[in-house]
């Protein structure tokens, strides 16, 4: 029996109309929300993503910027544009894309943007502030999986979940939004021993890693919910997960690449830019 499709699509509509309504509601006041994303890239990827988001924005009444500093850009000029913006109070929220030139660190261009405006928390202070509990914006992709879980019922009190991948984009902060949820937490990583042995007790495997095909059937347990939080390009312009299609007979659901996590990525960024804006 094939597993059941957990689809992001029906959520993320939700929260779209949800933020309309509340960016209405802004533009009323004379208030109306910004968004600015910051690109220093020339990666096709990443432009589109970024089109993307710009469009995504403008269909629920958001401004949607870019601010392109060339895939040349200095660390320092990077640094000192997410400052300006960061003190511009017309600006709301603000998101660092990547890639960075070189070898620049998003974390510490990122330490640039205030929190109250890290609409996709990547400064290492709203990390800091998840793990503490207090008010912080999570990565939208890390909130994605557990909003996904919950839009289909997918229970987490008590439950064991595996997350395949460390990153600070998805794996840690997944790992504190899991916790507080009463989830009992495993993060594995390139180093773990014995991958499928650790996956495959867990009730729940999230693979955020960025390897086509990584999870197989032995990473999972018959009747388990995966989530895949990977896009891999293909060679026809397609995208494929980390998890193996062949994992789709042994659990009970897994999410679709694409049209699962990603589409709820991009709604809950725009709910964090107007929730930013509602605070300011």
């Amino acid at each position: 029996m094939s597993a059941t499709v957990l689809s992001g699509k029906e959520l993320a509509a939700a929260v779209r109309a949800d933020v309309a309504e509340r960016t209405a509601r802004l533009v009323a006041e004379g208030r109306p929300p910004r968004l600015v994303v910051v690109t220093a890239t020339d990666d096709d990827a990443s432009a589109w993503y970024v089109r993307s988001i710009v469009r995504a924005s403008a269909n629920v009444g958001l401004v949607g910027d870019v601010v392109d500093l060339g895939a040349d850009a200095a660390p320092e000029a990077i640094s000192a544009r997410l400052a300006e913006l960061g003190a511009d109070p017309g600006v709301h929220a603000i998101m660092l894309q990547t890639p960075l030139p070189g070898s620049t660190a998003l974390e510490e261009m990122a330490s640039s943007i205030p929190f109250e405006k890290d609409v996709d928390g990547a400064n290492p202070l709203s990390l800091g502030r998840l793990a503490s509990g207090l008010p912080a914006f999570a990565p939208a992709t890390a909130e994605a999986v557990v909003a996904l879980l919950d839009h289909h019922r997918v229970g987490l009190e008590g439950a064991e979940v595996a997350v395949v991948g460390r990153s600070n984009v998805v794996g840690k902060p997944l790992a504190h939004l899991l916790l507080d949820r009463n989830a009992t937490v495993t993060v594995c990583h390139s180093r773990s021993k014995d991958l499928a042995s650790v996956t495959a007790r867990a009730d729940v495997v999230v693979a955020a890693v960025g390897r086509a095909g990584l999870i197989t059937t032995e990473h999972v347990r018959p009747g388990a919910i995966v989530i895949d939080v990977g896009t891999n390009p293909t060679a026809d312009g397609g995208l494929v997960g980390d998890v193996d299609a062949s994992v789709a007979a042994r659990a009970r659901a897994v999410t679709p690449v694409p049209g699962g996590v990603g589409p709820v990525t991009t709604a809950l960024l725009l709910r964090h830019a107007i929730e930013a804006a509602e605070h300011s």
